[in-house]
């Protein structure tokens, strides 16, 4: 059975940082693309970044280029994501997906998803 579990939300101030772990079982996630997305309060879930399972390239949304990064750890089935000078319109409930044909980083073109980690930046 697929399953996708992230961890790692929480409360943070702004200008902080936080990691999030998106831990994969039921397949071996070298073979996925990779995603996390967000939603925010009446707002539609977003991608934020993708990492793809061919060649490792990634996507990041203009909103967080150059402050998130995303990895993959293979021999621990897990992808993460670095949350650095985080702001309060980075408050969202944060997902991870999982697909293993996905090209672009889209909502539409992911299958598995997590049940998401809440992510809120105030001071």
């Amino acid at each position: 059975q697929v399953q996708l579990v992230e961890s790692g939300g929480g409360l943070v101030q702004p200008g902080g940082s936080l990691r999030l772990s998106c831990a994969a079982s039921g397949f071996t996630l070298d073979y996925y693309a990779i995603g996390w997305f967000r939603q925010a309060p009446g707002e539609e879930r977003e991608g934020v970044s993708c990492i793809s399972s061919s060649d490792g390239s990634t996507y990041y949304g203009d909103s967080v280029e150059g402050r998130f990064t995303i990895s993959r750890d293979n021999a621990k089935n897990t992808v993460y994501l670095q949350m650095n000078s985080l702001k309060p319109e980075d408050t969202a409930v944060y997902y991870c997906a999982a697909d293993r044909v996905a090209t672009i980083c889209s909502t539409s073109e992911f299958d598995y998803w997590g049940q998401g980690t809440q992510v809120t930046v105030s001071s």
